[in-house]
């Protein structure tokens, strides 16, 4: 459920538990016990994280969402961790097995694992050969050949041949089985196996035979190895898909030879014939058991690893996304731009409701004069403020087509990717029961321009296009991730509450979907909001739910100024105190700077509220309500329309749509994004392009490769820059200068690089 009250854990008993491990989660994330504690206790009462960061930073040391979330996780794994360190230790005691060697091994495991390997001898399994040969009576023969004294096995063996087991050699068999049982559940022994899985296990592929041609796209992986401690997230998650779809086949294993001299070294203690029986029992121990043992257990903690990366580039890459610039309430012309079925053409006013919807051809000549005669006429019908045009198919025809008509107005370019999943959603057609699927799509391009916030929260982040590899991910925990960063950027934002969809609102700390429609259907009965307190009389929205959200919800020009800030009700007493003694009302203080300086934040401090909250206060009421995000501004590309006619050597504008750990794509305004490689962001040295870049950032690049065939286009941002002065050091008596032409593009601000790219390109 994607509520902004799916935050916290709602079962008290769970919680009260986690909170005996307060000590050593803040021990582990080097936070104080007090702060956790309290932590601890705030998810306990049904706090959700985005409140505990804002409203109760004098309780928790103002701890950020990112450490309450750590602190609520790390709370988490170290519950489970005792449950199953419970469990075990219950499970060996009622067999009878329990030692105090035994228990103190147990007390000293500090990882799951560690704890599953001392279990594993006592665990229930399904029949194994070892438990075939001791019920054959064979453990004392394998107990001989196990101390490897100076006996010869093929005689002893024979004393052991039964109805069951015919021959010496079946015998020794057996006895060998048993061994390599003993080898596979010793402790110590998967420990080392571990280690030197994780030191030195490279990660191999080899395309599956006849296969080559229908797995073109894993090309790179047709043979390839990687030592495990070097490969990238994403390249983890390739050969792992290519693995999945039948292509390719995987290894994830050290040199045998490494493994089988730390098992000889532990087991074979002699070099007669018991010691050559021994050997080959560890052989046998490591291929049938340790190794794939070990080698599962290494791809799965990759897996988890490179999957953990990928959710955290889609989380970063969908916060900035959902924090874009919005160009806020402006009357708007939408087109949803196409070939042959024409472009849907929609009119919003300041709120974003639908005026009106026409459809204009703008790729057949013999209509292009009734296009353009529309345009017009809705523009000065409607007193349009702005333009959006979707990115998508024929969108830059459609932009090159408005501007063309010179209308004045500001054009914007905008982002499609997930329109269509929401323009057959159950959400679109509720909202436009009446409506096609064209005319959703062209509002929702519309409405994102206006608050991108507010319409991308109706659609399942997954379908934004953001992602790196997002559907070869866990997916429940892609969702958790996404459902956090949503609900974060909502409550950072906050909500109008009187203009707020359902969707929107369901987001919003402490709110459902079901108070989320209470509040939508209580809003429409009363004809909208005049103050935070009517929130009490929506059904169902008790004094808890209350506290969580009315922080988040603002009520512009309502009853009370501070309704339409942060500023949370329960301190409005307080705002009013502060009033009073600098002898205004709470509305002359709103805005006045200079009077908020008079403010000596420890006269008003107390049990209830400390120096953070009163400081946030005071910052709140400076600029109350302000949005943190930044307003749109329109953006131009060059005269370029398609990959033909890009061409290698072009220095171009763009903007960055994607960011991966291997590099950011980046629209030039042609239909497929060009990669800009991590090597090629900056000039200096960077491990991810996100330390200098950020989504919807406009940026000047280089062609430097064009793949037809592939679709593929290769860019540059550093090459249109100047290198740091020291990389530029020329001889004496001069040195190598850079051409003029580059030169000219070197260091430009945007607008100047627009201005001659103008001059060559065109208008």
């Amino acid at each position: 459920m994607k509520t902004g009250g799916s935050n916290y854990i709602r079962n008290p008993k769970k919680q009260n538990r986690m909170l005996e491990f307060a000590k050593t989660v803040g021990g582990k994330l080097n936070i104080k016990e007090t702060h956790v504690t309290a932590v601890l206790e705030l998810l306990n009462e049904g706090a959700t994280i985005p409140f505990i960061a804002r409203y109760r930073k004098d309780r928790t040391g103002a701890l950020d969402e990112v450490q309450i979330q750590a602190i609520q996780d790390e709370a988490r794994q170290q519950k489970e961790f005792a449950d199953r360190k419970a469990f075990i230790e219950k499970t060996i005691t009622e067999q009878g097995k329990m030692t105090e060697a035994l228990q103190d091994k147990i007390n000293a495991a500090t990882t799951i694992a560690e704890l599953e390997d001392i279990y594993l001898p006592y665990k229930p399994k399904r029949k194994t050969k070892a438990q075939t040969a001791r019920e054959n009576g064979l453990e004392p023969l394998a107990m001989s050949i196990l101390e490897q004294g100076n006996i010869n096995p093929a005689t002893e063996a024979e004393a052991f041949i039964n109805e069951t087991v015919k021959t010496a050699d079946e015998a020794l068999q057996g006895a060998r089985d048993i061994i390599a049982e003993i080898v596979n559940e010793d402790a110590e022994v998967r420990a080392k196996m571990r280690n030197l899985f994780e030191r030195e296990a490279t990660v191999s592929s080899k395309i599956l035979s006849g296969k080559e041609e229908e797995a073109a796209k894993f090309k790179d992986y047709f043979d390839f190895s990687e030592p495990a401690t070097k490969i990238p997230s994403h390249r983890v998650l390739a050969v792992m898909r290519g693995f999945m779809e039948g292509f390719l086949r995987l290894g994830f294993s050290p040199n045998e030879e490494d493994a089988l001299a730390i098992l000889e070294k532990q087991f074979v203690k002699s070099s007669n014939e018991a010691g050559e029986q021994v050997k080959k029992a560890v052989k046998d121990a490591y291929r049938r058991l340790l190794q794939p043992a070990m080698e599962s257990e290494l791809r799965m903690a990759l897996k988890i690893q490179a999957d953990e990366e990928a959710i955290s580039v889609f989380a970063e890459n969908l916060r900035q996304l959902l924090l874009s610039a919005p160009l806020g309430g402006k009357r708007l012309l939408a087109i949803d731009p196409g070939y042959r079925t024409g472009c849907k053409v929609v009119c919003l006013d300041e709120k974003g409701e639908l005026k009106k919807t026409d459809l204009i051809y703008i790729h057949e000549k013999n209509r292009l004069d009734d296009a353009e005669h529309k345009i017009r006429t809705l523009v000065q019908q409607y007193n349009i403020q702005a333009i959006a045009v979707g990115d998508g198919t024929a969108g830059r025809e459609a932009e090159q087509f408005i501007k063309k008509l010179d209308l004045k107005l500001p054009v914007f370019l905008v982002n499609e990717d997930g329109a269509s999943i929401y323009s057959a959603s159950e959400i679109a057609r509720e909202e436009f029961p009446n409506e096609d699927i064209t005319v959703r799509g062209s509002v929702s391009i519309g409405r994102r321009l206006m608050d991108p916030l507010a319409e991308l929260v109706k659609i399942d982040p997954k379908s934004i296009g953001v992602g790196q590899y997002q559907h070869d991910v866990n997916q429940v925990r892609l969702k958790e991730k996404l459902d956090q960063t949503v609900i974060s950027c909502v409550n950072m934002v906050g909500v109008n509450l009187n203009t707020a969809s359902k969707h929107l609102l369901s987001y919003v700390s402490g709110i459902g979907p079901s108070i989320a429609d209470n509040i939508v259907k209580h809003r429409s009965e009363i004809g909208g909001f005049t103050s935070r307190k009517q929130l009490m009389q929506v059904p169902r929205l008790g004094s808890k739910a209350f506290e969580q959200c009315a922080g988040f919800l603002r009520v512009k020009e309502g009853d009370n100024p501070l309704d339409a800030s942060a500023v949370h009700p329960e301190s409005y007493t307080l705002v009013q105190q502060m009033a009073k003694d600098l002898g205004v009302d709470v509305k002359q203080m709103i805005g006045n700077e200079e009077l908020l300086k008079q403010i000596d934040v420890r006269k008003y401090i107390t049990e209830e509220a400390g120096a953070h909250t009163i400081q946030d206060i005071i910052n709140e009421l400076k600029k109350p309500g302000l949005d943190p995000r930044s307003e749109a501004q329109a953006f131009e590309f060059a005269n370029i329309y398609s990959i033909e006619d890009v061409a290698v050597g072009m220095i171009v504008p763009g903007i960055v749509t994607n960011i991966t750990r291997f590099g950011a794509f980046v629209d030039i305004g042609v239909k497929q994004d060009g990669l800009v490689h991590v090597s090629e962001v900056a000039h200096k040295y960077i491990t991810d392009p996100n330390e200098v870049l950020k989504l919807n950032d406009k940026v000047m690049v280089k062609v430097l490769e064009v793949d037809m065939n592939r679709k593929r286009i290769a860019l540059s941002i550093k090459q249109t820059q100047e290198a740091p002065a020291k990389q530029h050091r020329p001889a004496k008596g001069g040195g190598h200068q850079p051409k003029a032409k580059e030169k000219d593009m070197s260091g430009m601000n945007m607008n100047d690089a627009l201005s001659m790219l103008k001059k060559k390109f065109g208008k």
